[in-house]
């Protein structure tokens, strides 16, 4: 079970699968700001709200002098296990051919949750079509994740794999190009032509893509520095990217 501290977090989870949100817990008498919508949502949804109150630590008062308890709210959800099969993320037989070829992502063990939720907001915000995420050596998908992505796991499919060479190899059969990452890249990340569905992946904090994943992919890019500073995290080049292909 995930308790969900992000108002759009839970406000995601109410929308889209109101069957695994099992409680809000709400501070004081009422919810404030966009925990009343959270409420409202969930009443429609008959889910049940309670108010909890908490201990502040020993030795913080309120502005009048006096010790107080002080509320938290946040809403208890069964996680998300995402799609079952990776091969029903890649583009469908039946799928309507839309106005952009699509873009989809693989994160190859990323470590740090608030990267990947990070991604996964920026990959909601842009309608990413499906992430990959390893099973092994990668940040777990927890509460942290899911608060920072804001709803980016509720609206974005997703599978997690325990080969990404295999699904590197699916997505060159369904017809998806394959973008690796790398600051080394002599290739422009502006020289990358979005007129494609790419497959765009993602490597490790420190390490970047492993050897293996680099070669499967079509085309390595990088994002070209133009001040004093060289390199940016992972999640924001994954937006620069995302933005550019989208």
């Amino acid at each position: 079970m995930l308790e969900l501290k992000n108002p759009h977090s839970a406000l995601a989870a109410i929308e889209v699968r109101p069957q695994d949100v099992t409680e809000i817990r709400i501070a004081g008498p009422q919810a404030h700001g966009a925990w009343e919508d959270v409420v409202s949502a969930a009443s429609r949804a008959g889910i049940p709200c309670r108010t909890v109150k908490v201990q502040q630590p020993r030795g913080e008062k309120n502005r009048g002098g006096k010790f107080e308890r002080a509320g938290i709210a946040s809403a208890l959800v069964r996680e998300n296990f995402g799609v079952a099969q990776p091969e029903h993320l890649f583009p469908q037989p039946d799928d309507a051919a839309g106005e952009h070829p699509g873009l989809w992502l693989a994160l190859d063990q990323l470590q740090d949750p608030h990267n990947v939720g990070a991604i996964f907001r920026t990959a909601g915000f842009f309608g990413v079509k499906g992430v990959f995420v390893t099973k092994d050596r990668s940040a777990p998908l927890n509460a942290t994740v899911y608060d920072v992505a804001a709803g980016g796991l509720e609206y974005t499919p997703f599978c997690v794999v325990p080969n990404l060479s295999r699904i590197l190899d699916s997505a060159r059969m369904n017809e998806l190009w394959t973008l690796g990452t790398s600051e080394h890249a002599e290739l422009s990340c502006e020289e990358i032509s979005a007129d494609r569905p790419w497959l765009l992946v993602l490597g490790n904090e420190e390490k970047g893509l492993r050897r293996l994943t680099l070669d499967k992919c079509d085309q390595v890019c990088a994002i070209k520095p133009r001040g004093g500073v060289t390199s940016l995290n992972v999640s924001v080049a994954a937006a620069v990217l995302i933005s550019r292909l989208s």
